[in-house]
C-alpha cells in the first residue's frame, strides 16, 4: 500500500508565490504604544487587500487573547511572545502570504531574534516613529496614565525601555503626519518589494 506522504509532495512556496502572484513578506512594525501601528497597518491591509494581494494582519491584543494568552508582561514572558509570533510569522511566509505585525517588541535583542527565525530577507522592519509625549496625547485606553500612576508594571516608555531601531527598513514618523500620508509611504515602500517577478 502506497503511503499518503509517499503519494503528494507538499507544495512549495515557490509555488504559492505563483498563485497568488506576490512574493511573501514580513512587514514588522515596532515602536511605542501608541505611535500608530495598528492604524497603519489596518489601511495597509486594506489597501493590499484592495490590490488582489493576500495579506493576514496580526496585532498584539489579538495574539495575547488567543495564541499567547498564557503569556505575562514579564521580559522573559515578551520574548516567548515575540519568538511563538515570529514562527507564526515563518509559517506564513512559507505560505506565500504577506504579513503585517503590530507588535511593540521593544528591545533590540527581541526584534533580532524574530529576524533571524522568519528569515533576513523576508522581514521589513517598519519603525512608526512617535515621541512618549505624542504617543501619551493619543492614548484613549488610558495606558500611560495608569502606568505613570503605577497601576501598570512593566509598561514601555515609562518603567520599561524601548530600544529605536538601528537600521530599519522604513521610518515612519506620525508625530504631523496625517494617517493617508502614513499608509501612503508604507504602501510605496512595500508594494515594490512584495509584486511578483519571476
Amino acid at each position: 500500500m502506497i503511503s499518503e506522504a509517499t503519494t503528494y509532495s507538499r507544495m512549495s512556496r515557490e509555488e504559492k508565490e505563483m498563485r497568488f502572484r506576490q512574493h511573501s513578506k514580513t512587514i514588522w512594525m515596532t515602536g511605542l504604544s501608541g505611535a500608530g501601528k495598528t492604524t497603519i497597518a489596518l489601511g495597509l491591509e486594506k489597501e493590499l487587500f484592495n490590490r488582489g494581494y493576500a495579506v493576514k494582519l496580526l496585532d498584539g491584543d489579538d495574539v495575547r487573547t488567543g495564541l499567547n494568552k498564557d503569556l505575562s508582561f514579564s521580559p522573559s514572558d515578551r520574548t516567548e511572545n515575540i519568538r511563538r509570533i515570529a514562527e507564526v510569522n515563518r509559517l506564513f511566509v512559507m505560505s506565500g502570504i504577506v504579513t503585517i505585525n503590530c507588535f511593540i517588541s521593544p528591545t533590540l535583542e527581541i526584534r533580532q531574534m524574530a529576524r533571524e527565525i522568519i528569515g533576513p530577507n523576508d522581514f521589513i522592519e517598519v519603525f512608526i516613529k512617535a515621541s512618549l509625549e505624542t504617543c501619551e496625547k493619543r492614548d484613549v485606553k488610558g495606558l500611560y496614565a495608569k502606568a505613570r500612576a503605577g497601576l501598570i508594571r512593566e509598561f514601555t516608555g515609562i518603567d520599561a525601555p524601548y530600544d529605536v531601531p538601528d537600521h530599519p527598513d522604513l521610518v515612519i514618523d506620525t508625530t504631523d503626519s496625517t494617517v493617508e500620508s502614513s499608509i501612503q509611504r508604507a504602501l510605496d515602500f512595500i508594494i515594490p518589494r512584495i509584486e511578483y517577478k519571476i
